[in-house]
């Protein structure tokens, strides 16, 4: 079957998308508004683009209803900063909350039931409950249209790292314990650690 991505309504080219390029990991990410009310909400369009600079990247796509820029969006380009806070399974049901569009005067950390915990590098709060935790400021944004469908990519230096203890040792993370998951499909999710294989490159 050969598909032509213009033929398509968005809805079904994003179903496209998310059946294709699995799994994805997510990007739970913190923010603060101008006013400091702090935002919380996952995305698994979410990558590493470099170590040196180390940079970061998510993508939020505008609202389907009516092509808005969402909270997360508008918070990062009015203070130029953010935190990435890694998904492990112990935290999914309150990651699940904050994918709900509160208002936003909402505080999602109340909402969630999350911990705040200061950043050191930026003023955007961190996610206690998360094992790892990436403080950035913006490196810079690109928006591909405005209609519903479309989207961003936010482009993040990571300013400070923070892993925790029992998780760090040799400059390396236990995968098995920060057990992180993944997103599949539709309100389908992986463990990224369930059945894992070694190939060494030759």
């Amino acid at each position: 079957m050969n598909v032509q991505p213009s033929s398509l309504e968005w809805k079904d080219a994003y179903k496209l998308l998310v059946g294709s390029i699995l799994p994805r990991p997510i990007a739970l990410v913190s923010s603060l508004n101008n006013e400091g009310i702090a935002n919380i909400a996952p995305f698994s369009f979410f990558t590493a683009i470099s170590a040196d600079p180390m940079l970061v990247c998510f993508s939020p796509m505008r609202r389907g209803s009516d092509g808005s820029k969402k909270d997360t969006l508008l918070n990062i380009e009015s203070t130029r900063e953010f935190v990435i806070n890694i998904v492990s399974e112990e935290i999914v049901d309150k990651m699940n909350i904050t994918a709900t569009e509160f208002p936003m005067q909402v505080d999602e950390f109340t909402e969630a039931g999350f911990t705040k915990v200061s950043s050191q590098a930026i003023s955007s709060p961190r996610i206690k409950e998360s094992h790892v935790q990436l403080e950035c400021t913006l490196h810079q944004v690109l928006h591909f249209g405005e209609e519903p469908g479309s989207g961003s990519l936010v482009i993040g230096k990571v300013e400070m790292i923070h892993v925790a203890d029992d998780l760090y040792f040799d400059g390396k993370i236990n995968m098995e314990k920060l057990n992180p998951v993944g997103r599949m499909a539709g309100s389908m999710y992986t463990r990224a650690t369930t059945d894992m294989f070694e190939l060494l490159r030759k």
